[in-house]
């Protein structure tokens, strides 16, 4: 016996007749489901049925939908990167945070979240086992790691390089078509005409830095994957302070930026398909103009 809006109606169904509606959005767990609820859940799976490829990545409220999208972070203990998990987490996505002691995040990243998911992951490993943490219901992937330093001379090609490159190949394995790395201004900086910088003088000292990323970000733009690339002055783990600036690839050689805001633009980048296929130089200047996210996206052309 079925109740629809306090009318009961009787169906009768012999051996021969019975019919069973299955559908992977929707599970009994009444005997007398609502008709509401039926609807809502049918509507949820045709939307998660329908993600199109190089559509933005929307939060819970902006689509209606009752699962939200999940996004695996990598580094997500660094100083950047526990930035975007919680700015993550605060536009209402759920988090996977990528790290390498799960002890010591779980006293860093933000505790008792039930949309926080905290997994081991080092992307020196190869991508099987990344892809492993990163698993199959991982929307998009934050590439935030960075090499600690040390005395050995190849870390950075160990973290900065075949580290992106592990990352990037488990998304293939995984088919997780969206991804998004932290870099920064002046990877290019030799065909910049900044072969003298300090700044890129003090980076390639330890270890060839900028040369690791540079080719780390060759290999996403020839991989396929929908990517975008944001390359930050230098960070500041202050507050932010002036407006975000945001230029074409091989344009800035100076300036910095809060780490607060190269979070949120990575965040932002999940949210705007102008973003798509595109890297970004940002810094932050207290004379430059308050912009939206689609003004700045929409102002770097694809290459």
């Amino acid at each position: 016996m079925l109740i629809y809006r306090g009318k009961i109606r009787k169906i009768m169904a012999t051996a021969t007749g019975l019919f069973f509606l299955t559908t992977s959005a929707f599970s009994v767990t009444s005997k007398r489901p609502s008709v509401s609820l039926f609807v809502n859940k049918v509507h949820s799976f045709r939307l998660r049925a329908a993600n199109i490829e190089g559509s933005e990545i929307e939060g819970k409220e902006e689509v209606g939908i009752s699962e939200k999208k999940k996004i695996f972070v990598a580094g997500a203990t660094g100083n950047t990167g526990k930035r975007i998990v919680e700015q993550l987490l605060a536009k209402g996505f759920a988090v996977k945070a990528g790290v390498l002691d799960v002890d010591k995040a779980k006293s860093t990243l933000p505790g008792q979240n039930p949309d926080l998911q905290i997994v081991k992951a080092d992307v020196t490993e190869g991508s099987a086992r990344l892809a492993d943490a990163i698993g199959n219901d991982s929307d998009a992937v934050i590439c935030a790691t960075g090499f600690r330093r040390s005395l050995d001379f190849l870390a950075p090609w160990k973290v900065d390089n075949f580290g992106t490159i592990n990352l990037v190949e488990a998304c293939r394995t995984l088919g997780v078509k969206r991804f998004l790395l932290v870099s920064s201004i002046l990877v290019n900086g030799a065909a910049m005409g900044q072969l003298f910088n300090p700044a890129y003088v003090f980076l390639n000292v330890l270890g060839l830095t900028l040369i690791a990323k540079l080719q780390a970000e060759q290999y996403i733009r020839r991989s396929g994957i929908n990517y975008t690339i944001i390359r930050p002055g230098g960070l500041k783990n202050d507050p932010p302070q002036g407006n975000i600036v945001m230029e074409q690839e091989d344009t800035l050689y100076e300036g910095s930026i809060s780490r607060d805001q190269v979070a949120e633009v990575a965040v932002e980048a999940l949210l705007h398909p102008e973003s798509h296929y595109k890297v970004v130089e940002i810094v932050a200047r207290t004379e430059a103009p308050k912009r939206s996210f689609k003004e700045l996206f929409g102002s770097i052309k694809q290459q």
